[in-house]
């Protein structure tokens, strides 16, 4: 890891201990929170959205100016994501909303990862990711509602574009090592982002998984925290 990184991580490092208490927290009150009248639903309220925002805290307090878009897009990003874990850990059905929110923060991702690189520049990463996406919804779709179907469409397509854009990067960049280990971490990033919609679209619509707070939260604050540490590399990203 480049030096600049390193010492982005320091500055941060009380946001990140912080962000990581939060995540857990987060997660422990989800899992004894069994019911909407549970007296634990507090502490998944409170903690869910604040990892995320100390997320995007940390990111403006260690922003280069050499990389002001990539940084001010991922805080976009990661502002829409708070405001999908809002909606998402509300009672009553608002998943609708809170898709719209990370299909913003995806949006909001890809227009960072292509601040240095061009969009789509690898066709066979692309082309896998199209893959994958559409088993996803595949396997999905009889169990969707009509009415989901064409927005969970379009947020699993733009989802893997952003991941598959993430690994297109890192395979293009080969600058120096703190660059080329903020494309890794946006890439991991990716991946990690996509397993953890995948794991909360099928718990929410097809299967019931054991313990879900632990896989979908748990890969969800990893590809946030990837995303986060992205940016403390990215000097060259205009």
């Amino acid at each position: 890891m480049g030096q600049s990184s390193i010492a982005g991580a320091r500055n941060n490092a009380w946001l990140y201990a912080l962000f990581v208490v939060c995540a857990v927290l987060a997660i422990a009150g989800s899992l004894l929170a069994g019911g909407e009248e549970s007296g634990w639903r507090w502490l998944h309220y409170l903690t869910k959205p604040t990892a995320t925002v100390l997320l995007l805290v940390a990111v403006l307090r260690n922003m280069a100016p050499s990389s002001r878009a990539y940084g001010m897009a991922i805080v976009i990003g990661l502002a829409f994501a708070a405001a999908g874990d809002f909606f998402l850990m509300l009672p009553g059905d608002y998943f609708l909303a809170g898709l719209v929110c990370f299909l913003l923060t995806h949006c909001a991702y890809i227009w960072a990862l292509t601040r240095d690189s061009r969009f789509a520049a690898d066709k066979r990463i692309f082309a896998l990711f199209a893959m994958v996406g559409l088993i996803i919804i595949a396997g999905l779709w009889s169990s969707l509602p009509v009415e989901m179907r064409i927005p969970v469409v379009i947020y699993a397509l733009a989802l893997a574009a952003m991941a598959a854009q993430a690994i297109s990067r890192d395979r293009q960049l080969s600058g120096e090592a703190p660059q080329k280990s903020a494309a890794r971490f946006a890439a991991l990033g990716g991946l990690f982002f996509m397993a953890s919609d995948t794991l909360l679209a099928y718990g929410r619509f097809r299967w019931d998984i054991p313990y879900s707070a632990i896989w979908v939260l748990g890969t969800y604050y990893a590809a946030q925290w990837l995303f986060a540490r992205s940016t403390e590399g990215n000097a060259h990203a205009r």
